[in-house]
């Protein structure tokens, strides 16, 4: 066999495709499945997610009897997220400078070890509330490296073209997660108590772990490694020069800040509006949920049809909508709907403006900005979800959402101004301008002494001047 033959059966077989309004190709919504590879990884990040909203659950339960159990309650969320905002950029220059396999599993395995410790203080009564957040702030740590470190490798495991369908293929598993894990997790509580949630987050990554040790990356995919401190000042340097993804950035504060308003407060539209119990709040979930599915079946479709724009902006629409009928609504069954429509409009955005970041992002600095992109949106969670509470707590929820949805229809408006360009046609690929140079024998390794020549040839009128010059260097 020869290499061309070799190269050839290596290269994974073609999966269904069509032409986008920009000229690239889009491949079907499950095509990514096709790569072993892809399949066997998203489904064991998927679990991981579902035993960290499992975990979530658990802790906020464990102190919702605790005299003081709001501002509890409340600090595990903020344990949950304040990692990820300081140390996603860390992570991400730890994933730029290490194989990105190794670098999962070892997480998987500080999560391992990090669950089971939890669960066993927990089974023996050992976990007050002040030892809980240290846990539960432990736990985060090692998500502010999974996250940036998991996303700046699906680049590496499906075909480009495949790339926008593997990005919102990994927003279903995030949205299926949100939905599934705390109900289940519920269950879990009352049937065998905290401890058994717990352990089911530590188990949860061994399926991860495993596929990690089975996947044989292709080698030659890891840049040079870089030294942390002067990695991380480029990758923020690069971020802070770069308009296409400072563009990226403010498009995902527009839509992500007055979009937490639902996230926030959809509590309290199921108990105050729709007297719901446990159980309903968990269908509004679900609904979200399977509007997230929807988006995987029918943007790839879209994306053949429209521009990255053009996409956006209905979308956004559609979602400052969903903030105007969900408070108006009078019935359990149209608050579902409303939200099928939500979380398809929420996956659209979100998964469309993080696959063109990956497209945009050369391999050397992708992980570092992806990790601003998570800083930047677990940001914009956190301040929009204290900002639309606080107005809530004032004006109450009808105005709230109507303020929101009336932000949001601004950032629209703003994004007309402020567009996208259509990157999906650039080859971000570092530049090579001194090609490897051809040798006219294979020399031995232990040959002997290599003399190598350099031969300048000159145009006659700057002759003297490169004489100058070549003196110059010499002294």
């Amino acid at each position: 066999m020869t290499q061309s033959d070799r190269e050839s059966a290596a290269e994974p077989a073609p999966a269904e495709t069509s032409v986008t309004a920009t000229g690239a190709t889009e491949s079907s919504p499950w095509a990514p499945f096709s790569q072993r590879a892809f399949r066997w990884l998203w489904f064991g990040v998927f679990l991981s997610y579902f035993g960290t909203w499992m975990q979530t659950v658990g802790a906020q339960w464990l102190v919702v009897d605790a005299p003081n159990a709001a501002t509890l309650v409340s600090l595990v969320q903020a344990a949950n997220t304040l990692p990820v905002m300081l140390l996603a950029l860390p992570g991400g220059v730890l994933a730029d400078s290490f194989d990105r396999r190794w670098l999962l599993f070892t997480v998987q395995v500080y999560f391992f070890i990090v669950g089971i410790s939890l669960t066993t203080l927990t089974a023996l009564g050992f976990m007050p509330p002040s030892l809980l957040l240290a846990f539960t702030f432990a736990l985060a740590i090692g998500a502010a490296v999974q996250l940036p470190t998991w996303q700046s490798t699906i680049p590496d495991l499906v075909p480009r073209s495949q790339l926008r369908a593997a990005t919102r293929l990994e927003g279903v598993s995030i949205n299926l997660a949100r939905s599934a894990g705390p109900a289940i997790a519920g269950l879990v509580i009352a049937g065998f108590g905290v401890a058994a949630v717990f352990a089911l987050n530590a188990l949860s990554v061994v399926f991860l772990a495993v596929a990690l040790l089975l996947w044989r990356r292709r080698p030659g995919r890891e840049g040079q490694r870089e030294r942390f401190v002067p990695a991380l000042r480029a990758g923020g340097r690069y971020v802070s020069h770069s308009p296409v993804v400072r563009r990226l950035l403010l498009r995902a504060m527009l839509f992500v800040l007055p979009g937490m308003a639902l996230w926030a407060l959809l509590p309290l539209i199921a108990n105050r509006r729709l007297g719901l119990g446990p159980a309903g709040y968990g269908a509004l979930f679900g609904a979200l949920g399977v509007g997230a599915i929807l988006a995987v079946l029918i943007l790839g479709w879209l994306r053949s049809r429209l521009t990255t724009n053009g996409l956006l902006t209905p979308a956004a629409l559609i979602f400052s909508a969903a903030l105007v009928i969900i408070v108006l609504v009078p019935n359990f069954f149209a608050a579902l709907v409303t939200l099928v429509f939500a979380g398809l409009a929420w996956t659209a955005v979100i998964s469309t403006l993080n696959a063109e970041l990956q497209l945009f992002l050369p391999m050397w600095v992708r992980a570092r900005g992806l990790a601003i992109y998570m800083i930047t949106f677990t940001g914009s969670m956190t301040v929009g979800s204290l900002i639309w509470g606080l107005i809530a707590q004032g004006v109450g929820l009808r105005l709230t959402f109507f303020v929101a949805a009336a932000v949001m229809v601004a950032g629209v408006v703003a994004g007309l101004f402020w567009r996208l360009p259509e990157i999906a046609h650039l080859d971000r690929e570092p530049a090579i301008y001194w090609p490897e140079p051809r040798l006219a024998f294979d020399p031995e390794p232990n040959g002997g002494a290599v003399l190598v020549t350099v031969e300048y040839t000159i145009v006659a009128d700057r002759e003297q001047a490169f004489l100058e010059a070549m003196e110059h260097l010499g002294e």
